[in-house]
């Protein structure tokens, strides 16, 4: 008996999008964070300079497509968590920020390694290629919906 190999299409990476976000909202749930808030904090620390507010808005815009109002509510959830501190015109990871990030990676890590442990590497290349692209043309199908 032959086995045919699923295609990739946008309810299977829907599917393991999800799959995948669930298990990070569960382990930043215990750390009373969402999900965009640790997008918003990654961003944030993993800067090489500290970022304004509107530069942080932008750069998660970009990667969660989500509205700037809400972004902005998240930096003030933050802010208020003293996750991130206003440094004059820009936005700085706390200490408390920092470690709770890293807390956070620590605890998935072993979690992602296995889901992503025994991939062949020529497997995740092929799907790193497609993810790309389907990323590039689903961003100009967006620019162009939005312009």
């Amino acid at each position: 008996m032959t086995t045919t190999a699923p295609l990739a299409d946008a309810r299977a990476l829907g599917l393991a999008h999800y799959a995948a976000r669930g298990v990070l909202e569960h382990v930043l749930a215990r750390h009373g964070v969402t999900f965009q808030q640790q997008v918003v904090l990654r961003a944030a620390v993993t800067a090489d300079t500290p970022q304004t507010p509107d530069d942080l808005i932008t750069q998660v815009r970009s990667s969660l497509k989500a509205d700037p109002a809400d972004i902005r509510a998240t930096l003030d959830e933050l802010l208020a968590k003293r996750l991130l501190v206003a440094d004059g015109a820009h936005l700085r990871p706390t200490d408390a920020g920092r470690e709770l990030l890293a807390a956070a990676v620590a605890e998935t890590a072993p979690i992602g390694a296995r889901v992503w442990g025994g991939i062949p590497a020529e497997d995740l290349a092929a799907a790193g290629r497609v993810l790309a692209l389907v990323t590039e043309r689903a961003d100009a199908e967006l620019a162009a919906l939005t312009a």
